[in-house]
């Protein structure tokens, strides 16, 4: 498995040291894996690296040193990291006004179910959406959602070996697809799955 254990993590002086540069390292590889779905939706593939990151802020932040704490931060973001078989994906809805973000939140309710991704040409993979908590009400969506893609061995195969990958929207409010992925975003979101032998 991609997990993170305590030894993968600097320690709190080590990190503050190698900050800047670890973080511009980071930066570069998330935008390989950000993947905008029309002007208001946003999805940000994560990975082994991108939650260590959010891990060592956290601990740096909120000044943690104790083993038992720094395991509890683990525990919360190794589910996060794919499997293998899957793409993880922080999934934001995003409007610069308040307002109009509201509006839209209401009329967006259930959109996280109606997100695809297509490999080749097999069927298109819905996500399974937030399974850590429930984050919609009745009256509106919430702007963040966490979904999990699985796919099927002969997916995985047809990714690897080149076939366009493509995602889209399909709620009756929101429906935008993305051309196929360009090459630096495919390759890094490839690198997340393994073929099974």
């Amino acid at each position: 498995m991609n997990h993170l254990s305590r030894s993968d993590l600097m320690s709190l002086e080590q990190y503050s040291e190698q900050r800047s540069e670890y973080r511009t390292h980071v930066m570069s590889h998330k935008k390989n894996r950000r993947v905008a779905v029309g002007p208001n939706a946003t999805l940000y593939f994560e990975d082994r690296l991108t939650m260590q990151y959010q891990v060592q802020e956290i601990l740096r932040i909120e000044k943690v040193f104790e083993a038992a704490a720094i395991e509890e931060e683990l525990e919360a973001y190794n589910p996060l990291i794919p499997d293998g078989s899957n793409w993880k994906a922080t999934f934001m809805i995003e409007f610069a006004e308040e307002s109009e973000r509201k509006a839209a939140l209401a009329k967006m309710i259930g959109i996280e179910k109606t997100l695809w991704v297509s490999v080749g040409d097999h069927e298109k993979v819905c996500p399974i959406a937030n399974e850590d908590l429930e984050r919609e009400t009745e009256d509106k969506t919430s702007a963040v959602h966490f979904l999990r893609f699985e796919f099927t061995a002969a997916m995985i195969q047809s990714a690897k070996s080149g076939d366009p990958i493509t995602m889209g929207v399909d709620h009756e409010n929101y429906q935008h697809v993305t051309g196929a992925l360009p090459e630096n975003i495919r390759a890094s979101l490839c690198a997340d799955l393994q073929m099974h032998h």
